[in-house]
């Protein structure tokens, strides 16, 4: 029994192969409609969510198969004090497979050590996000036509951002893959992914102000600084409004610049942006639909 908890646990090819599946279902939708009939998705969502949790159950519901779930802890018996691992075995016996989210780094990691049925990480706190991953992969590889030889800017908060941690792990095994890493000093990417591209001898630079970098960079990606990673509100009020994208910024930009955001967004992005043709965050949004389908049929695939 497979599961996603960490983009790492999918090899290159392994991508590559959801990604081929994405694109072909994209392609053909009516061809993959009753794929899944009679299986079932459980949503375990004890975080807030919109796009994650409503593209896995749109994702579910295309493939002919069936939805439960809740939408928030409260509504789920951890609210009188069931541990997690119980939860998990429990539901586990109610579903064919599991899409979490929490707001405890490792939680999946653990829920999935006593599951009866194939966990997919739909978001861990701080730590990792690899289905977002997936889709940021998708949507690079359909605008710019590869995922490697390129220079990918992130933006915001980086200390926080688990879709920032987890494009920066996946996009490090490709060949010629430089990052950009612009934040404020508070907001800095965690010491242990630098070190890590250290040691895998892949060049960053990191920078406080996109003006100076724009540019260079093949792809920016855009995040929110959240306020829900932050202990203290003052803290939080200061940095929000760091950094605020809008036309003027991407008056240097390359012509076929790819403008994500893994979203939801606050006002890093001026709407002013939205019709420019280089954002393509909408376009994600529709990517993920896509990528949880050839995701979930893939894990339920390897158990068969």
């Amino acid at each position: 029994m497979r599961h996603l908890i960490d983009i790492t646990d999918f090899s290159v090819a392994e991508i590559t192969a959801v990604l081929d599946l994405a694109d072909a279902m994209i392609a053909d939708p009516a061809r993959y409609r009753e794929t899944l009939r009679g299986r079932i998705l459980a949503t375990l969502f004890f975080e807030p969510s919109t796009r994650t949790r409503l593209s896995f159950e749109s994702a579910m519901l295309s493939l002919g198969g069936s939805v439960l779930g809740f939408a928030t802890a409260d509504s789920s018996s951890t609210s009188k004090g069931e541990s997690l691992t119980d939860t998990i075995r429990t539901v586990s016996s109610y579903c064919d497979i599991i899409a979490m989210r929490h707001p405890k780094e490792g939680a999946p990691l653990a829920g999935s050590l006593r599951s009866s049925a194939p966990i997919i990480n739909a978001g861990d706190g701080g730590h990792n996000h690899p289905t977002q991953t997936l889709t940021d992969l998708m949507t690079i590889r359909r605008e710019k036509g590869r995922l490697d030889r390129m220079v990918v800017g992130l933006c915001g908060d980086l200390k926080f951002g688990r879709t920032v941690h987890s494009l920066i792990g996946a996009m490090s095994r490709y060949p010629g893959v430089s990052f950009v890493l612009i934040s404020p000093q508070e907001l800095r990417v965690p010491g242990y992914i630098t070190q890590a591209l250290r040691d895998k001898g892949i060049p960053f630079t990191e920078v406080e102000t996109m003006e100076e970098v724009m540019p260079q960079l093949d792809v920016l990606y855009m995040t929110r600084v959240q306020r829900e990673r932050f202990f203290n509100e003052a803290d939080y009020i200061r940095l929000k409004d760091t950094y605020i994208l809008d036309p003027e910024k991407l008056l240097t930009a390359k012509a076929d610049l790819a403008i994500m955001h893994p979203l939801p967004r606050v006002n890093e992005i001026s709407v002013k942006v939205d019709d420019d043709p280089r954002a393509v965050y909408f376009k994600q949004v529709r990517n993920g639909r896509f990528v949880r389908m050839a995701l979930i049929k893939t894990l339920l695939e390897d158990m068969a």
